[in-house]
């Protein structure tokens, strides 16, 4: 199944049909999977991270063996089109994964706060709600923290995600990695180019460059 099937058959159920009303709508058509490939932009940087149950380990643990799709978010973003963008899309992409059984075990997603004083653990734990499943054979979604700004830092500048302060208020320009399963950035999305199918397609491109996966041909 192409990517633009997946979308239609993420648009055509209607748990999902939800999601895809409220995402902007795609302003270009993406190539197929496969047509084209994505380049090794850099590796994603390493540093110390917290999960939900406050358990440190590196981030380098949540970003080999499988595909990742990491977001960079603070809990308290109330701009439309940025952490709940990306908030949003995650939830399709998850629904979408999990109906394709080909990509089951393939994908997981880390959501990486930048805001470590107010978004203690137990603070991204609530953020997370019902998507923290300690078992999930589908797709496994990680929400994380840092301990301090200093260990946030690293992270920070060397995924490039410029961040401004203004007293208590952050301002960000919403960044999103694609990450193969050794740890290399493949894409980055911004806002204009974060969309279910545009993900889909370039997730399956991975696979198929691994040889993971086959897709039917006409």
């Amino acid at each position: 199944m192409k990517g633009a099937a997946l979308l239609a058959a993420l648009v055509a159920a209607p748990a999902l049909a939800h999601h895809v009303e409220l995402l902007p709508p795609l302003q270009f058509v993406p190539p197929p999977p496969g047509s084209y490939r994505l380049h090794r932009i850099m590796p994603a940087p390493e540093g110390r991270v917290l999960d939900v149950h406050g358990r440190a380990a590196r981030l380098s643990q949540y970003l080999h063996d499988r595909i990742t799709l990491l977001g960079f978010i603070y809990t308290t973003c109330a701009d439309p089109d940025g952490c709940p963008l990306a908030y949003r899309v995650f939830d399709a992409l998850k629904e979408a994964i999990a109906a394709t059984p080909r990509l089951r075990g393939q994908v997981r997603f880390v959501t990486l706060s930048f805001d470590p004083a107010r978004d203690t653990p137990e603070a991204m734990r609530r953020y997370a709600g019902s998507r923290v499943v300690e078992s999930d054979a589908g797709l496994r979604w990680y929400f994380l923290t840092t301990r301090s700004a200093k260990e946030l830092h690293p992270l920070v500048e060397g995924f490039g995600q410029e961040v401004t302060r203004s007293g208590r208020e952050l301002s960000h320009v919403l960044k999103v990695f694609l990450i193969d399963r050794r740890g290399d950035i493949r894409e980055i999305y911004s806002s204009n180019f974060l969309h279910p199918q545009s993900v889909l397609n370039d997730i399956e491109t991975l696979l198929l460059e691994e040889g993971r996966i086959r897709l039917d041909r006409p």
